[in-house]
């Protein structure tokens, strides 16, 4: 069934026309060989598009869903709850939004609601959509609304964003100097995340409130495994990840790095894990999810970022996690010619120095579109050694492992 759906959804798409507009689309420079391998195997993505954010009219979804399903991507990980859900009003608002952009596809849509539901969509011939929070703002101090999120089809959510919220501090807050961790809101929201079958995400939060988080879950949710949804890891850069900018101009000083200078930084690379971090969350059953987003990685900012380059960032992963406790999750945002305005207009979640914006004005705009990548990542994780197993591992079947220790 889905190679017949996949071969009418090709004769309506083309490659030319579709989100992310920045991504350079590496699909036919991939051999046939590894084209194929990824239709016939499970492929799930994670992709940080909110409405008016990375997208304004449902055909620019419609669009990139068509293309990802032609392509053999078999679904993924939606954010809703982002900075631009600050309260429960405007997270309902997304919810509608995005449920009624992601139903004006040609493809038929499957809402996960269990982790059978990705195999049953990519046996039906569907595109499975799962709903993620990347916040917890919407909640607004009340941790009953996570049983609402719940019923709402919210499968996974992280506990901060970059900033400091109720629940614990962010990545962003971290490089500010808050060096504090887990609330006891935040331990609340954790037990009722648990009971009601939403999995824990890490991504984007602290040092200290991963720590927190994860030595929580061990002593009160023991086979309840968090994850990393999207993020690479720093060892893959040899760059410091938990640096404050205060330290971080420090060290720039004492090594006489000036603008300009290939090594400078104007803040740490807070977006990527410790080796530290890995191995706790590998020590409880999780995954690290790879993004192929260019702002996150530390200086290694190309025109626009390879399958080669993609493959490096999964293998460098493996190397630390191995090959059981890694996945893909791309973070793509659609298009960031709406993310940048919108960072700079919210600068207080995004007071890194500028760092990001500074990444993207150097043109580290691609974030590896996943219909636009895989099979040429395919081809160059073969290159490397990776078996037929080990792919299918780490493009879905990993996930969905702790899906189902943590989905009730």
């Amino acid at each position: 069934m889905k190679k017949v759906l996949l071969a009418l959804s090709m004769a309506m798409v083309s490659a030319s026309s579709f989100a992310s507009i920045e991504t350079r689309d590496w699909h036919n420079t991939a051999s046939a060989k590894a084209q194929k391998f990824v239709k016939e195997n499970l492929a799930i993505d994670f992709y940080a598009s909110p409405h008016k954010t990375g997208w304004d009219n449902n055909v620019e979804v419609a669009n990139y869903i068509d293309l990802a399903f032609s392509r053999g991507i078999d679904g993924a990980s939606v954010t809703l709850g982002s900075p631009a859900t600050p309260n429960w009003a405007k997270f309902v608002a997304e919810h509608k939004a995005w449920t009624e952009a992601a139903h004006s596809a040609n493809t038929p849509i499957r809402f996960v609601n269990k982790p059978e539901d990705f195999k049953l969509a990519y046996k039906n011939g569907q595109y499975a959509v799962q709903w993620n929070s990347q916040s917890t703002m919407m909640l607004e101090g009340d941790v009953s609304k996570v049983k609402e999120m719940a019923a709402m089809g919210i499968k996974t959510m992280q506990l901060t964003y970059n900033e400091t919220e109720k629940t614990g501090v962010g990545v962003i807050s971290m490089i500010n100097g808050d060096k504090s961790g887990l609330t006891k809101f935040g331990e609340q929201v954790i037990d009722e995340m648990v009971k009601y079958g939403i999995t824990v995400d890490l991504s984007h939060t602290s040092y200290q409130t991963t720590m927190d988080i994860m030595n929580y879950m061990e002593k009160n949710h023991k086979g309840i495994p968090p994850i990393f949804s999207h993020s690479p890891v720093a060892s893959t850069y040899g760059c410091q990840p938990h640096e404050t900018l205060t330290e971080t101009q420090k060290r720039m000083a004492k090594n006489g790095f000036q603008k300009g200078h290939p090594d400078f930084r104007l803040a740490a690379c807070y977006r990527l894990l410790s080796d530290e971090q890995v191995k706790k969350v590998v020590s409880l059953g999780g995954i690290v999810a790879i993004t192929g987003a260019e702002f996150m990685l530390d200086g290694i900012w190309p025109e626009d970022i390879t399958p080669k380059q993609y493959a490096e960032m999964v293998d460098g992963a493996v190397k630390v996690a191995g090959i059981d406790h890694v996945g893909i999750g791309t973070d793509d945002l659609m298009t960031t010619s709406k993310v940048v305005p919108f960072t700079i207009a919210n600068a207080d979640k995004y007071a890194d120095n500028g760092y990001m914006v500074n990444a993207f004005n150097l043109g580290a705009t691609g974030c590896a579109e996943l219909s636009k990548h895989l099979a040429a990542v395919t081809d160059e994780l073969w290159k490397m050694g990776y078996s037929d197993e080990d792919l299918r591992k780490l493009y879905g079947e990993n996930l969905v492992r702790v899906y189902k220790q943590t989905w009730k």
